[in-house]
């Protein structure tokens, strides 16, 4: 048999090493598609991604950001982080993972998401920052969503933009950014480096990040269309408030949440005054109108844990959670007064046309016990604020 000479030898070598390499890629890209499958919805969606980029079954760089386009205000904002607290932090978890032999399906199981996509010290540390996108700034994020590929910051040039918005929370040595895109349209970043193994990033890491980005991209644009079809079917299409459907289901949860934690939660539930004069008199597009003013003074009254939403009709309710009925009682007096002080349709030949509400309160506490039962009795109290002479607000009878 003939023997191999040392350059076949080397060669040989290199052929292994590459099969390897392509093995593992096509390993974890087969992986990281079959999990992006898992879910549509967003958050889902954005921790599997950056799960596939810090796992040791994935990509492995020690920390990564997601930041997404913003269409309306035209910036970049960040969505997510994954990251260790710190170096001591980070041996202990990555030696778990690798004793325990975790896979990629392992670390994206559904109680592990709700756990830990926003619980990262980094995310809070970078929560607020708002990238612009014009094209004239200068900073590293917009200069990379213009470009629209990847960018490798060295350390020279980190040295050198210290001043940058994002260098100024997001402290490295080394990073690289990958733009997300969508048929050719950029819908987000992922910022990503090795704070803690100061292992330095190569053209095969960029390689295989890359065409992982080529599905996060798609997987983004894809988990968006969906929220898109899931908030419409779930929202009124007169005022842009949740709808019936939506309010049924909401108020279950929330119900379940407050009865397991023992925490407070209201209903309020509110009908306009005459609205069926005003319909007579002026028609169903100023109707329509007035609809859509107090659903806006309807959002603009509710905290970001409320939902306002159209019952049916001229009537709406607005969930409250964690809430007793004092409170609840009181955000109902603000409704109200300020759409008793609204200057509802304006129109020349109109003029500004008065609108009023009756307002029932009632909160889960004595017989009041299920979502049926929360139901009723707030909208007793709203017929006892009817019938009691209209535009006041009315608490449930124990």
């Amino acid at each position: 048999m003939e023997t191999l000479t040392t350059k076949q030898k080397e060669t040989i070598e290199e052929l292994k090493e590459q099969l390897q390499r392509t093995q593992k890629e096509l390993s974890i890209l087969y992986n990281v598609s079959k999990a992006m499958r898992m879910s549509l919805e967003l958050n889902d969606v954005l921790y599997i991604i950056l799960t596939s980029v810090t796992a040791h079954t994935g990509l492995g760089f020690n920390r990564a950001v997601l930041l997404l386009v913003n269409p309306v205000e035209r910036c970049l904002e960040p969505r997510m982080a994954i990251s260790p607290d710190s170096g001591e932090d980070a041996q202990k978890i990555w030696g778990y993972i690798k004793s325990a032999n975790q896979h990629l399906e392992d670390l994206i199981e559904k109680d592990k998401i709700e756990q830990n996509k926003s619980q990262s010290s980094l995310y809070q540390s970078i929560k607020d920052i708002k990238i612009p996108l014009d094209k004239n700034k200068s900073n590293l994020l917009a200069q990379a969503y213009h470009k629209g590929s990847h960018t490798r910051i060295s350390k020279e040039r980190i040295n050198f933009s210290q001043n940058d918005p994002l260098l100024k929370t997001f402290k490295t040595n080394e990073l690289v950014i990958m733009p997300l895109k969508a048929k050719d349209k950029v819908n987000g970043l992922i910022i990503a480096d090795n704070y803690y193994t100061q292992k330095s990033i190569t053209d095969d890491d960029l390689k295989i990040f890359m065409m992982l980005a080529n599905q996060a991209g798609l997987a983004i644009e894809n988990s968006r269309l969906y929220e898109i079809v899931i908030h419409q079917s779930h929202t009124d299409p007169i005022t842009n408030l949740w709808n019936h459907r939506f309010f049924q289901e909401q108020l279950s949860r929330e119900i379940q949440i407050a009865s397991e934690k023992e925490i407070p939660i209201s209903l309020i539930m509110l009908d306009l005054d005459n609205f069926k004069s005003l319909n007579d008199t002026y028609g169903h597009q100023i109707g329509d109108s007035v609809l859509m003013e107090i659903a806006l003074i309807l959002k603009d009254s509710c905290r970001e844990i409320d939902f306002a939403c159209r019952y049916g009709g001229e009537e709406f309710a607005i969930i409250l959670p964690q809430t007793n009925e004092k409170q609840g009682y009181a955000i109902a007096e603000r409704i109200r007064k300020k759409i008793e002080q609204h200057a509802f349709v304006q129109k020349k030949d109109i003029g500004s046309i008065p609108i009023t509400i009756s307002v029932g309160i009632s909160s889960l506490s004595g017989w009041v016990t299920t979502k049926e039962d929360l139901i009723t009795a707030a909208d007793k109290a709203m017929y006892k604020a009817k019938f009691g002479g209209k535009n006041q607000t009315a608490l449930s009878d124990d």
